[in-house]
């Protein structure tokens, strides 16, 4: 008899049960990325109340081309106070922080560009790394008005040898999360395949030199695939457990044609004592971009028994 994928995912979700009672991630775990369910806040909002939602994440306003990060003060003070009436939280608040050429890292995807265009884009990458701070300190400003204490950074674009500048992204990173610290806020890592860090075992290899307790990881398994990495379980047996603060799935992780197993993921992130959320980041563009998001919550739903 043929058994599908799908099925066989449940049968895994059923076959966990016992664990899973401990520590459920259940419908009150689970989160999204409000600019790709929907095309503005309040139907961001609305999307939430139909999936009995507690939590979103925050990257880019919906419909806007503008971050949440870099809101005004009054911009997200009107923000914060929509979410609370809605009786929602956020669980996440993505930046693109660290998404440039570090200096003296040369990414690989500047190696083939003319050296005009390069050197230009060195030029605004380098004057960009020179504000982190200020960056950093305006993300810090947002969170705290949106109540959120989770903040992404990443590693900056991707180099030829990534362990090799590991103790470079220390020396970065380390007084961006003390300075979060004083606020009470971790900054958390994310792989992603063009970045420096794109593997659950490049996380594991930076964690091992990276030891902040306000420094965290948000984990995208899907992330690690196009870098030739299983995610699960190879990728997630090697991070480190306490480290991981936020997870994202993307809806082809789900619906496909990336299906990756979620019901062992969860299990797992379960037994291992994982507290936070579990965060919707739809990734299917174009016209079905919202539908996608639908579809995706729908079966992550379905997925957990909710």
């Amino acid at each position: 008899m043929n058994v599908s994928r799908r099925t066989l995912l449940f049968s895994g979700l059923a076959a966990a049960a016992p664990v899973w009672a401990k520590n459920h991630i259940g419908q009150s775990r689970l989160s999204a990325i409000t600019d790709e369910i929907a095309r503005s806040p309040a139907d961001a909002i609305a999307f939430a109340k139909q999936y009995g939602l507690q939590w979103l994440e925050l990257r880019d306003v919906p419909g806007a081309k503008k971050g949440y990060a870099f809101l005004s003060d009054d911009e997200l003070h009107r923000a914060a106070d929509e979410f609370r009436a809605a009786g929602i939280r956020i669980s996440f608040l993505n930046t693109g922080m660290l998404k440039i050429a570090i200096p003296d890292l040369m990414p690989v995807r500047f190696k083939t560009l003319e050296p005009e265009v390069r050197e230009k884009r060195l030029k605004a990458d380098a004057d960009r790394f020179d504000r982190r701070f200020e960056e950093l300190n305006k993300a810090l400003n947002a969170a705290k008005i949106l109540g959120v204490d989770l903040v992404r950074v990443f590693t900056g674009w991707r180099v030829e040898d990534p362990p090799a500048v590991y103790s470079r992204l220390v020396e970065i990173l380390t007084p961006m999360a003390d300075i979060a610290a004083k606020e009470k806020i971790h900054l958390l890592v994310e792989n992603e395949g063009a970045c420096t860090v794109g593997t659950s075992a490049e996380l594991a290899g930076l964690f091992e030199k990276l030891h902040h307790p306000w420094m965290g990881l948000n984990w995208d398994p899907l992330n690690a695939v196009a870098l030739k990495e299983n995610p699960y379980p190879d990728g997630y047996a090697k991070l480190p457990k306490k480290k991981i603060l936020n997870v994202q799935f993307k809806g082809k992780s789900i619906l496909g044609p990336q299906f990756l197993d979620w019901a062992g993921i969860l299990q797992s992130l379960e037994r291992d004592d994982y507290q936070g959320q579990v965060g919707l980041e739809t990734h299917i563009f174009g016209d079905g971009q919202i539908q996608a998001s639908h579809d995706s919550m729908k079966a992550m739903l379905k997925l957990i028994g909710a």
